[in-house]
């Protein structure tokens, strides 16, 4: 019993501990913390991504009007492309500006990344998706406005990576539930 307490002890006085001393199933009060910190990012972004989605389909008023939502034959790639493309790839976005497989590339992929996140499901490909996403929107308006390479856009990209990497979908989500899904078991990569 001396022994527990002794190691109890120099863990919570923030030392180091070797690992023998220490048991694998016992969780630490910073990895529960890291754990829900990382789960409020992801539902954080997940949201993000999905009123996206939902201010383009039904033109909420927020950066859509409702006379240019999706659902009233308006066009979620149009006016970004065409009036906010500037750089390199210019030619290439104002080329699909309005494309319908464009639109519906772009709204699908809103609304998959988003659902994927708040439910904690698929993040390894929603983080993949919304990785290509981040990047091109962040080629688009290349260099950026406020400094010479880096924007929002490639911060959303890594965070999205980050999520993937240490499962952020087990915390506050479906993610455990879906893992043990058969499809999930034999395509890992849904996971």
């Amino acid at each position: 019993m001396e022994t527990m307490t002794a190691t109890v002890e120099r863990i919570t006085a923030n030392t180091r501990v070797p690992a023998a001393a220490t048991t694998p199933d016992v969780e630490t009060t910073r990895q529960k913390a890291t754990r829900y910190i990382f789960a409020g990012l992801r539902l954080a972004l997940g949201w993000t991504f999905l009123w996206a989605f939902l201010d383009k389909m039904f033109g909420l008023g927020h950066e859509t009007a409702a006379k240019n939502a999706w659902i009233n034959g308006g066009s979620p790639t149009k006016g970004f492309l065409t009036f906010g493309a500037a750089g390199p790839f210019q030619g290439f976005y104002h080329d699909i500006a309005g494309a319908a497989w464009a639109d519906w590339l772009f709204m699908l992929g809103l609304l998959g990344i988003g659902v994927a996140l708040l439910l904690g499901i698929g993040i390894r490909l929603a983080a993949v998706a919304g990785g290509i996403l981040m990047v091109m929107m962040w080629t688009v308006v290349l260099p950026p406005e406020n400094n010479l390479f880096m924007d929002d856009h490639l911060i959303y990209a890594g965070l999205l990576a980050g999520l993937a990497l240490v499962g952020a979908g087990n915390t506050l989500g479906l993610g455990k539930v879906w893992a043990k899904l058969p499809v999930v078991q034999r395509l890992p990569w849904l996971k």
